[in-house]
Order: C-alpha cells, then sequence, then structure tokens
C-alpha cells in the first residue's frame, strides 16, 4: 500500500494537481481554509492517469469490500469516478446528492438502488470527513448496508478519523498527504525553502489548556478542543490552521505554538 500511495501521489505532482497557498489559503467546502490543497479531479483530464485510479480504486474495492454489490457515488466530485468503477465492476451506479434538489423529484439519491444492496461508496478526498458521511447516513435511511468507502485522497485528519470510526466505516485511501508531501520536496515540486513550513503543515492533534493550544503530536480528538475552547475559537479558520502549525492569535483568545 505504500508503494501505491506514493506511486500516486508523484502522479498528482505531474498533473499539477498538489496546490500551496500559504498567503492566499483555499477554502474547502467545509468551510474551513486552508495553505494546500489537492485538486485530484483533474485526473480526469488525463485518460491514462483516469484509468489508473479506476482500477486502483476497483482493486481496493476487490481486495477491501468483496461482498459489495453497488457502488455510490458522493457529489460531485465522485459521480465521474465513481462511475468509472461502477462500469468497470458491472455493478449498478447511483450518486448522493448533499441535499435534495429543490425541483423536480427532489431526489437525494440519484438513480435506482435496491434498498437490500450492500453499497461501497467512492469519494474523491476527505478532508473532515463531514460530507462523505452525509452520503452514507442518506444511503442507510435507503435501508442499505455500508460496506466501506474508497477515495483518492484523505489529509488524514484526526476529526475524519474519529467521525469515521464513530460511523462506523471504513475509508481506504489511494494516498495522503503524508506521501505527497515528501514526494513533493524529493521532486522539487516545492522548493526547500518551504520545507520547514511543510514539515508543520502536517495534519496535527493538540492538546488543549485554558485558552493556549498546543500542537503535539498526541493522539487527541478534535471535538475535545471544541468542547473546551467553546466560543473562543473561530471555527472555520482558526482550527484549520491549528492542524498546519501556524502561530496565531486573534484578540488574546487564542494562541497557536507550533512544534518547530
Amino acid at each position: 500500500m505504500d508503494k501505491l500511495k506514493k506511486e500516486f501521489a508523484s502522479k498528482l505532482l505531474k498533473v499539477k494537481a498538489i496546490k500551496l497557498q500559504p498567503n492566499d489559503p483555499f477554502t474547502w467546502a467545509s468551510g474551513w481554509k486552508s495553505p494546500f490543497y489537492c485538486d485530484n479531479r483533474k485526473t480526469l483530464s488525463f485518460p491514462e492517469l483516469r484509468n489508473y485510479v479506476k482500477l486502483e480504486l476497483v482493486h481496493a474495492i476487490l481486495e477491501q469490500f468483496p461482498e459489495a454489490d453497488a457502488v455510490a457515488g458522493v457529489a460531485t466530485g465522485a459521480i465521474a469516478q465513481g462511475a468509472l468503477v461502477a462500469d468497470e465492476l458491472n455493478m449498478p451506479f447511483v450518486y448522493v446528492r448533499s441535499k435534495p434538489k429543490d425541483h423536480g423529484m427532489q431526489n437525494l439519491i440519484e438513480g435506482q438502488l435496491d434498498p437490500k444492496a450492500k453499497v461501497v461508496v467512492v469519494e474523491d478526498l476527505i478532508s473532515t470527513g463531514g460530507s462523505s458521511l452525509k452520503a452514507v447516513e442518506a444511503l442507510r435511511k435507503n435501508g442499505n448496508e455500508i460496506v466501506g468507502m474508497v477515495a483518492s485522497y484523505t489529509y488524514g485528519f484526526p476529526i475524519a478519523e474519529k467521525a469515521f470510526a464513530d460511523a462506523n466505516v471504513k475509508l481506504v485511501t489511494l494516498t495522503d498527504y503524508e506521501h505527497v508531501v515528501p514526494e513533493a520536496l524529493e521532486t522539487g515540486y516545492i522548493y526547500a525553502g518551504k520545507k520547514d513550513y511543510l514539515a508543520s503543515a502536517a495534519p496535527h492533534d493538540y492538546s488543549v489548556t485554558g485558552t493556549n493550544v498546543d500542537v503535539t503530536s498526541t493522539r487527541k480528538v478534535m471535538d475535545d478542543f471544541l468542547s473546551q475552547s467553546g466560543n473562543q475559537v473561530n471555527r472555520k479558520t482558526e482550527v484549520t490552521y491549528l492542524y498546519f502549525g501556524i502561530k496565531e492569535q486573534e484578540n488574546n483568545k487564542l494562541t497557536i505554538f507550533s512544534e518547530n
């Protein structure tokens, strides 16, 4: 698996799917801001790479979730890849919207899905896991058993690991942050001057004491941080930067210390 993660990380870098903007952070679907972004939808534009991703996701499903007999893609990022995977496996395919349409049939699940089907979910990338697990919830409400989820990429945030564990959903990904960054540095995709910054940009866990947040490598849960910090934190900005080890302070309410 490590070989695959390194190989796919290299392929993502070759099509320039990895972006780093420390001074102009990206805004994710969750509303969080991040200096790092993986645009793996670019893989769809390159036939050879598109086929590679399809086959590796198929291999992951056959190996990890052989009981699956239907495929569901998470809209919108995984609709295309999910359909490709379902076609290769010769299985029924549906996709799950983030919310029902406001017109027509007002469907949340698009397509025809037997409530007795055992479903494997296909996602493009995992950040907090929120949108991915909403799709799982919708499918379970339809009566389906979720055997697991496959995705191209994960940032590896502890909040996502906990969310998937709590939802009892096994997640398998083709690569992750921990493999992309070393490959980017090794190949010169990201210049050496960013090395210290990227070292602190790995998904950290943390501990909390009062309003001081110390980014550590201990396995803490993000919910613990949120519950203890209460309304002192802007959850859509500071919490994200916490993961990336960036020193932040706003109105003397929050101080984040990086490990470096």
